[in-house]
């Protein structure tokens, strides 16, 4: 399943700018967080298996293929 998730930040970080999913994976949300703990994000689970397996600078690295 980590494989498959990082396979798809890969395919989603090379995506035109004008794709919805691209939108939606950079977008930012406006106005106020309800009180609690923020709810984890998707990015946040594949940040800390690239973190795990020690990749750094995973966003030049999606972009290179080779």
């Amino acid at each position: 399943m980590k494989i498959r998730r990082l396979e798809w930040l890969g395919y989603v970080s090379r995506m035109n700018e004008i794709r919805s999913v691209k939108k939606i994976f950079e977008g930012k949300l406006e106005g106020r967080r309800g009180r609690g703990r923020p709810r984890l994000r998707w990015i946040n689970s594949v940040e800390d298996d690239l973190r795990k397996l020690g990749v750094k600078r995973w966003r030049t690295k999606a972009l290179n293929r080779e």
